[in-house]
């Protein structure tokens, strides 16, 4: 996990997953959607798993 995918996670959560797929983008949207935070979080977790 980059400094840079980091960052973007915190910015726009969903721009940070992209390339993880469809889903990821999705769910990170909803979770977004809901609140800020959750955005994040969910973001951190997709990109976490490598």
């Amino acid at each position: 996990m980059s400094v840079f995918r980091v960052i973007l996670s915190i910015i726009f959560p969903p721009l940070a997953v992209f390339d993880k797929g469809c889903g990821s983008i999705l769910i990170v949207l909803l979770l977004t959607f809901c609140g800020w935070i959750p955005g994040v979080i969910g973001a951190l977790v997709i990109l976490n798993k490598s």
